[in-house]
């Protein structure tokens, strides 16, 4: 049995998922006038397709109930839907989540194993940190028959029915491995991957995905902005035409390649083409803000990457084997290339013993930065000779092959 605590937009729609794949569900809300609508079968929201699902299910697969006790007492896992609003600091209020958190403590029967799976979204690091103090805090059964996971939800309001049915992707922050294959079970029917994960990674990807689609609203609003100061621009047909660029369908590469983390852009058209339209920005006294911070974003990421090769290292004569010189594999076109302003930071903070390794752009970085002063090495297996710590900046695939070395590995592209 699958109890289903707050019922608004996110918490119905899961309930009546579940019972239309086949799940006894039961549903429970603080709010008894929400209740209420919701026995009258009606929605106490907008969302279609909700109707429709609540006539088929209540009173058959999807029970609602009055009281917490009973949904506790009857049911496996605990799904935790309430609201966490933003205070007025601009935090997240869990006030109803440790209330609710609290209740489920006072109720859960010592011999009954049962997991409580957060929905509700929760910065990260809330469940590792706040959420499991707070159990410990509240039950003397917390982490021996009572257990914490998280399932962030991906729903887009006016399609959340269709979204849970059918989703693209299921994350769920399980530290324990006694509800993993009860997990598995209830979400078979989806026929979807289930990303098993840490608490902290569920909750980030939650607010990774929500900044993500963020950013890309409000740069599109910037960009509009510069184009009306600039005059004589039709910009929904710019942005219909940008909708063309092949790699939205994943050709010739797919934007995803674009939107993974590394030590930042380099070549040649990226890094002039943005500083150029900030500086135009500028002289018009367009909003810019998002653009400047894309240039400065990649010149702090190279910073933070040689703070983690220091990191790793035990003194500044270890020799640093350095793997990868192009801007991106499959070029030998080193212009503005990350591994530049990397190489010429750890030279700053007194790293001399460095050999550098590229398949191709060996020759083309010598040339056109004769002032940095490193060894090359023709072979991989040669730079790797004698090294004390090995650093990965292009994301050839021979550097993917790397395995068992005896010192370590900054993989600066995720390799």
């Amino acid at each position: 049995m699958i109890g289903v605590i707050g019922l608004g937009f996110v918490g119905l729609t899961t309930a009546l998922g579940f019972s239309e794949k086949g799940f006894s569900v039961i549903g429970y809300d603080t709010d008894v006038d929400k209740s209420q609508i919701i026995k009258n079968k009606e929605i106490p929201f907008f969302e279609p397709g909700l109707k429709q699902a609540l006539s088929k299910h209540i009173n058959k697969n999807f029970e609602l109930s009055s009281t917490l006790k009973y949904l506790v007492d009857n049911s496996k896992i605990l799904i935790v839907c309430v609201g966490t609003p933003t205070n007025e600091k601009g935090e997240c209020d869990l006030n109803y989540l440790y209330s609710c958190l609290k209740d489920i403590c006072s109720f859960h029967q010592e011999d009954k194993e049962q997991l409580i799976l957060i929905k509700s979204t929760v910065p990260p690091s809330t469940c590792s940190r706040d959420v499991n103090k707070f159990l410990n805090q509240n039950s003397k059964f917390y982490n021996k028959s009572l257990f914490l996971g998280n399932n962030p939800e991906f729903l887009r309001e006016g399609f959340a029915w269709e979204d849970f049915i059918n989703p693209d992707r299921i994350v769920v922050g399980l530290e324990n491995e006694i509800f993993k294959s009860l997990i598995k079970s209830i979400y078979e029917p989806f026929s979807c991957e289930i990303h098993f994960v840490t608490l902290n990674m569920a909750e980030f990807i939650k607010y990774s995905s929500n900044s993500l689609l963020a950013t890309l609203i409000s740069f599109s609003n910037e960009l509009s902005m510069i184009a009306d100061k600039i005059g004589n621009i039709n910009i929904k047909e710019v942005f219909k035409i940008l909708h063309d660029d092949k790699r939205w369908s994943g050709h010739p590469s797919n934007m995803s390649k674009y939107f993974f983390p590394g030590s930042g852009f380099g070549g040649y058209c990226l890094p002039k083409d943005i500083q150029a339209l900030s500086t135009k920005a500028k002289t018009l006294s367009a909003p810019h803000e998002l653009i400047e911070s894309v240039i400065k974003v990649n010149q702090k990421v190279k910073v933070y990457s040689v703070e983690k090769i220091i990191k790793q290292t035990n003194s500044v004569k270890d020799k640093i084997a350095f793997l990868g010189l192009s801007f991106k594999p499959d070029s030998d076109d080193v212009r503005e290339s990350p591994s530049k302003d990397i190489i010429n930071l750890l030279i700053e903070r007194g790293f001399k013993n460095i050999t550098a390794y590229d398949p191709i752009a060996n020759h083309n970085f010598k040339v056109t930065y004769p002032e940095i002063n490193i060894k090359f090495s023709s072979t991989m297996s040669g730079c790797l000779t004698k090294a004390n710590l090995i650093v990965i900046n292009t994301a050839w695939s021979e550097f993917s092959k790397l395995k068992n070395q005896k010192v370590p590995i900054i993989n600066l592209r995720n390799l």
